[in-house]
């Protein structure tokens, strides 16, 4: 996977434009904050199930990557399984970079 995202993902962490964590994700989603979500591979089926029929009721972009040890080290944190990116820049950018 490329880098960059993880670099770009970390300046959203720092600038405070990122949620993390099932449940907050979800909140954000159904709130229409969320502009992007990013879930890893080896999330659980229930996980995946729920964020995936949120993320597609809500109409919010899902990318996928590649596990939560690589999601969770972009933000300088152990694993995390579904991070949501809050602010439009950041998450148009972050979506053209995991497509490549």
């Amino acid at each position: 996977m490329s880098s960059k995202w993880s670099s770009l993902l970390g300046l959203a962490n720092r600038a405070r434009k990122i949620v993390s964590g099932e449940e907050l994700v979800v909140k954000e989603v159904q709130k229409k904050q969320a502009k992007l979500v990013l879930l890893s591979k080896d999330a659980s089926a229930n996980t995946t199930k729920k964020i995936t029929d949120k993320c597609s009721y809500y109409r919010v972009p899902l990318r996928f990557i590649e596990d939560r040890y690589t999601l969770g080290q972009a933000i300088g944190k152990d694993a995390r399984v579904v991070i949501a990116i809050t602010d439009d820049g950041f998450a148009k950018k972050l979506n053209e970079l995991v497509e490549q």
